[in-house]
């Protein structure tokens, strides 16, 4: 009968649990989504976005009454200055909200007041294919809203700005 080296079959098998439990770590943290990602997207406040170039000013009438200003990284700026549509993979903006308020110091100026919503469209053709290449992500105070208000944003981008690659904001000479 042949002798089995107790050792290196020990090693054999300490080796094999090893590699079993890893895989089993990485399939169950692939599926894993941060806490602070958006619900249906899974889009996360990008370390740096505030940094960002702007890409153009805005302004939302009643009942919203905001003062906006969209950002984009460089890939979305490069494919603003070059008027790329549709916009390349990697291209992500930012809008930023602000209530309108009256300034206290100048009776005809309006200025940014309270903070409400911090919006991103992250652009990838292949993981957002069902949603025109775009992944939607809307936070207030650090924290993505509900399911069913990221529910509304593919429905109004798509019936308002088809021809637009889904995007609202033009480059704001």
């Amino acid at each position: 009968m042949p002798r089995i080296n107790t050792g290196l079959f020990a090693t054999v098998c300490a080796t094999f649990i090893c590699a079993v439990g890893v895989a089993a770590a990485v399939v169950a943290h692939a599926d894993e989504t941060p806490a602070n990602a958006s619900p249906i997207y899974g889009v996360t406040i990008p370390d740096g976005y505030r940094q960002w170039q702007l890409i153009a000013p805005a302004t939302e009438g009643a009942p919203l009454n905001e003062i906006r200003a969209v950002l984009g990284n460089d890939i979305a700026v490069k494919a603003y200055k070059e008027g790329t549509l549709p916009f390349p993979d990697g291209t992500i903006l930012t809008k930023l909200a602000w209530k309108h308020a009256q300034s206290a110091e100048f009776e005809p100026a309006g200025v940014p007041g309270a903070a409400t919503t911090v919006q991103f469209m992250v652009k990838d053709s292949v993981k957002y294919k069902d949603s025109g290449g775009w992944g939607f992500g809307r936070f207030v105070n650090g924290q993505p809203v509900d399911e069913k208000q990221h529910q509304t944003c593919l429905g109004c981008h798509q019936a308002k700005v088809k021809n637009h690659d889904l995007v609202f904001s033009r480059w704001a000479p």
